[in-house]
């Protein structure tokens, strides 16, 4: 069949068309709130950017953040956009202050994108400028200007206030998550020291930078030896081991959370091992040198290059902030580290014992790793556990419009309806042949040693490094009752035990099904929790039909597809700040059934659960 191509084909968008058309080009994927990285943080991150580098430029000390059910209001106390240019900064591409390196210098953004792409994905936007005892302001409807105000005189502090409520075309069933908005806050505080910002009216504000960062993301009783903090012009690091696994690093580029880390990451983790190995004048292996180990790394340089429009990686060997490469940069400021453990013969003789005790295990469990790693790489061939996807998160370079997902879900009647409902492209299905192994306090050769558990550390393909995750959601699917509740403790135990950042840096999610069914003969209503049961009989009239699922193999493939596509409903496994992994697991997980039976029969509430007249038990 031919396809005409005339000059009719060819458009051109303006720029809010452009923004509305192509959102993942500006903000990346757009979700619905349940993931940290999901379009709606994004939009605040933007305007909180702005704030932050007022504060960065010496202009404003207190920033405030209020987030309702829809509408998110963020007032600074800096300079205040020039009244003359309000509406352009916020609705004319490639226009704001962040060419000029003398107004702005190792500022986040650079682009004269981020506000505008707010404005062109909010239903309602309002800017608000407070300058020298004068005020202008202005209104907007997807980026289309609906009130100019003239400019006022008022007695207001200097700033900027933004306030927009995104547009629910673009972003579907969103809701916002206060733990997300919360971790957001926090590291904007750890970033800017003396920082007063207050989210919802509570006050968020940090002393001491990064090292309260890794204070409160660690617990006290679990430090091999005492958080090292240093600081120096345009960098900061802070550094310590904890008794678990994997390596956890929070890095940032001009207060720019990289998620992704990038370049300065990466020098952060050679430097390290190359200082470590010439004081101890020991070439240990680089993954016992870093294997345990808590880092934060912040550099601030001048117009930083970033991999896509949402920062969340530096790229290329950008120029470090002393002329240098960022490679050489980071290195020659981790000489700091050889005099700080020369000064601390102590923390560096506790620091020698984690390496040599990483050291030791890693040989121990060599001879397992092997003959496990031979026979999963056979499985893989031919693995009945896995039926993978097409694409995966690394191929997409871990691109944030792509939501790749694998479920975990145990029996074959199940996986077998995952299986032919979900997108073959971006969804996998991992199927458990029964309860998984309790893994509480087990070391990781047990990881190797049971089959189940190294079968899906080599799907997740995180065996190495969470940077070789290929699906950024990680989803548990069980059925909602005893057995399916038992099956998710296990699973998050195998993950906080061995795979702690996996969890930390927001990749597990369980999967909300729905409870049940209520139809007529015109219309089918899926309800997720006995509220929306009645609200669903109520619209539908006298005698609806009502099923009640009772696992998740007794809903069909074809009502299944509804469930994980676009309308899916997934709950985040969260860590708040001051969680710690060891004090949940010995509590959940450990010995002590007294004591949680006790605390059942403390909190038991009776429930009216009975089945409903017309209501059928599948």
């Amino acid at each position: 069949m031919s396809v005409t191509y005339t000059e009719d084909n060819i458009k051109t968008l303006d720029w809010r068309e452009h923004i509305r058309k192509r959102p993942g080009m500006y903000i990346g994927k757009l979700g619905n709130g349940t993931s940290p990285d999901d379009g709606i943080y994004v939009l605040t991150k933007e305007i909180m950017d702005n704030a932050i580098d007022e504060h960065m430029m010496g202009f404003g000390k207190n920033i405030e953040l209020e987030v309702s059910e829809k509408r998110v209001r963020i007032r600074d106390f800096g300079r205040g956009i020039p009244l003359g240019k309000v509406i352009d900064c916020v609705s004319k591409i490639n226009t704001g202050g962040k060419y000029d390196s003398d107004a702005f210098q190792k500022s986040v953004g650079l682009n004269g994108v981020g506000t505008k792409a707010v404005n062109a994905l909010s239903k309602y936007f309002k800017v608000q400028s407070f300058r020298e005892g004068e005020s202008k302001a202005a209104e907007f409807e997807q980026g289309v200007i609906t009130k100019d105000y003239p400019v006022q005189k008022i007695s207001a502090k200097n700033g900027t206030e933004v306030i927009y409520e995104p547009d629910e075309e673009i972003f579907e069933n969103y809701q916002y998550n206060p733990e997300f908005l919360e971790e957001l806050t926090w590291n904007y505080a750890y970033l800017n020291a003396g920082l007063k910002i207050f989210f919802n009216k509570k006050e968020y504000f940090s002393k001491n930078g990064l090292f309260d960062l890794l204070q409160n993301k660690t617990d006290e009783n679990d430090l091999c030896y005492p958080i090292i903090h240093l600081k120096g012009d345009d960098i900061e690091v802070a550094i310590t081991h904890a008794n678990q696994y994997g390596e956890e690093y929070y890095s940032f580029v001009n207060g720019q959370n990289t998620t992704q880390g990038g370049t300065h990451l990466s020098a952060f983790k050679e430097g390290y091992v190359k200082v470590i190995r010439e004081h101890f004048g020991q070439n240990y292996e680089p993954a016992d040198i870093r294997s345990s180990i808590v880092a934060a790394v912040s550099i601030k340089v001048q117009e930083p290059i970033f991999e896509s429009q949402t920062k969340t990686k530096l790229g290329s060997q950008h120029t470090g902030p002393d002329g240098t490469t960022i490679r050489t940069f980071v290195g020659n400021f981790l000489a700091e580290l050889d005099n700080y453990l020369h000064k601390n013969p102590k923390v560096a003789e506790e620091l020698k014992k984690k390496i040599k005790q990483n050291e030791k295990e890693r040989k121990d469990i060599a001879g397992i790793k092997k003959l496990a790693n031979q026979t999963a790489k056979k499985a893989n061939l031919h693995n009945k556990k896995l039926r993978d996807c097409r694409i995966h998160y690394t191929d997409q370079k871990k691109d944030e419009r792509y939501n790749t997902t694998i479920f975990i879900t145990e029996g074959d009647s199940a996986s077998g309806s995952l299986t032919k409902a979900r997108d073959v492209q971006t969804q996998a299905v991992f199927s458990l042949r029964g309860k998984p192994l309790n893994c509480f306090g087990l070391t990781k050769k047990i990881v190797y040693q049971n089959e189940e558990f190294n079968l899906l550390q080599h799907a997740l393909d995180i065996e190495e490094s969470i940077e070789n995750l290929r699906f950024n959601r990680v989803v548990i699917a069980t059925d909602a009752d005893v057995d399916g509740m038992h099956i998710r403790l296990l699973l998050m135990t195998f993950f906080l035990q061995f795979f702690p950042d996996l969890v930390k840096q927001g990749h597990l999610y369980i999967l909300e099904t729905p409870l049940f069914r209520v139809r007529n003969k015109k219309q089918t209503i899926y309800c997720y929790d006995h509220k929306e049961k009645q609200s669903a009989i109520r619209k539908l009239g006298p005698n609806p039909e009502i099923t009640r699922f009772k696992g998740l193999g007794e809903i069909s493939p074809g009502e299944f597809e509804q469930f994980i596509g676009k309308d899916i409903r997934l709950e985040p496994i969260v860590l708040k700040k001051d969680t710690s992994i060891k004090e949940v697991l010995t509590y959940y997980m450990g010995k002590n059934t007294m004591d949680r039976q006790l605390f059942i029969v403390d909190n038991l509430r009776i429930e009216n659960d009975e089945i409903e007249e017309g209501e059928v038990v599948e």
